[in-house]
């Protein structure tokens, strides 16, 4: 059989590679020596660049490419948020604990290849009855930034593998919430995967890859996905993007590393739960058509904010403070009691904040012929109640709710990122 795609030559922030077998880590290994394939990738793995860098500002880079090794976070929490994004969730279909641990490590070691824009095995075999180790149409595509970032739910952590005592203290369900209309086939999930990129095709190339390893050994089935486009909030030094109901959203996000050490990124624990983060990822529905039918003006009450310059109605640009307690002549107060910004603001919640990840989506047209488009809404916390608590208060209240529900829904642990070497979540069964 004729030897691997090679990968296109480094980026000038890559360095130089150290000689990955692409098709050792993936298909060598399949008749029954799997675990030791992956372990040899491993060992010839190599970081692309020490912190995430991907679409600082609002340039785009389609050559720069991120690491998925790291001693911190994993790639696409922390990281300015690309264009694009393919979220995916997993079942698990294996109860073997040695078969779940194959695949996160074959999982890792695939992210890393695609991260830096390298195939993953053989797109053309020599041999005509052999089948493609990868899909191909990511071949002469630059990295584009892409960041694949994973999730373990909380049935990992159950007795069947073994796992229980290495749970996250904090993963579980979700509380029931208000405004909610869960979707069961869009709901919950063993395994995420969010694949964020500056190219489409390139975040739709690393979900795949991945779903299909996950079928070959037999480990996981596809659940639900939602395909982002156009990004939803703001990382540091971005300009703030505008969801489909043509507000400015996440101009208040967290972008401070005080910030992310106080509410995103564990703290404790062990090693590999260290620096991790509760996934929170919701499909937010919106009433295109009757939210476009309402006058602009009732828009910004709804908000909060000036639909075009994003400025609070006590404000006159975007970075103003909202000021809460500013009335109007008649003694009404400028800014809604069921105004949005009120009610998530983290002044009338204790200081409490989340990171918003979030990206627009959109099916198409629904049975009814009604424009089917919303939110796909990721959040990460150190705690899955400070989501909770927000939601509860902007469920009951918001007078968005009119336009909006939630159908979707799961949450997920992602742990640290993988030292090079290494895989991810390898402490959880140490």
């Amino acid at each position: 059989m004729s030897a691997a795609v090679p990968p296109r030559e480094p980026s000038s922030q890559e360095s130089p590679d150290a000689g990955v077998s692409r098709r050792g880590l993936l298909l060598g290994a399949a008749a029954g020596g799997l675990v030791a394939g992956v372990a040899t990738g491993f060992a010839g793995g190599r970081a692309v660049a020490a912190q995430p860098t991907a679409s600082s500002g609002d340039v785009v880079r389609l050559d720069n490419a991120v690491s998925f090794y790291g001693d911190a976070e994993q790639a696409g929490i922390r990281t300015p948020p690309q264009r694009h994004c393919v979220f995916m969730t997993f079942d698990l279909t294996t109860s073997s604990r040695t078969e779940l641990q194959t695949l996160l490590a074959t999982w890792s070691a695939a992210s890393a290849q695609l991260m830096r824009g390298a195939t993953i095995g053989q797109v053309e075999p020599s041999q005509p009855s052999a089948i493609g180790d990868d899909t191909g149409e990511a071949v002469d595509l630059d990295p584009a930034s892409l960041t694949v970032t994973i999730g373990l739910g909380p049935r990992v952590f159950g007795d069947e593998y073994g796992l229980a005592a290495q749970k996250p203290p904090l993963l579980r369900e979700l509380s029931q919430l208000p405004s909610e209309a869960l979707d069961p086939s869009l709901t919950g999930g063993d395994l995420s995967v969010q694949a964020c990129a500056d190219d489409p095709q390139v975040a739709y190339h690393a979900v795949r890859s991945l779903a299909r390893i996950g079928k070959k050994l037999g480990a996981a089935s596809t659940r639900w996905t939602v395909t982002g486009f156009g990004r939803a909030s703001a990382g540091k030094g971005q300009s703030t993007p505008r969801n489909l109901m043509g507000f400015k959203d996440g101009t208040r996000n967290i972008v401070d590393d005080a910030d992310f050490s106080q509410f995103v990124f564990t703290g404790d624990g062990p090693d590999w739960q260290r620096d991790g983060s509760y996934q929170v990822v919701r499909k937010i529905q919106m009433r295109i058509e009757n939210w476009d039918t309402d006058r602009v003006s009732d828009q910004n009450r709804v908000f909060g904010r000036h639909k075009l310059s994003g400025a609070p109605l006590t404000g006159t640009v975007e970075s103003d403070t909202p000021d809460f307690s500013k009335t109007d002549a008649s003694g009404a107060p400028v800014i809604d009691p069921t105004a949005h910004i009120r009610l998530a603001a983290h002044e009338n919640n204790n200081g409490l904040k989340i990171l918003r990840r979030g990206y627009n989506y959109t099916d198409g047209i629904n049975q009814y012929g009604f424009l089917d488009a919303g939110l796909l809404f990721i959040s990460y916390q150190k705690d899955p109640a400070q989501f909770e608590t927000l939601q509860r208060r902007l469920g009951s209240s918001d007078a968005l709710n009119e336009y909006i529900s939630h159908i979707g829904s799961g949450i997920f642990f992602v742990p640290s990122a993988a030292r090079s070497g290494t895989y991810l979540a390898q402490g959880a069964f140490a």
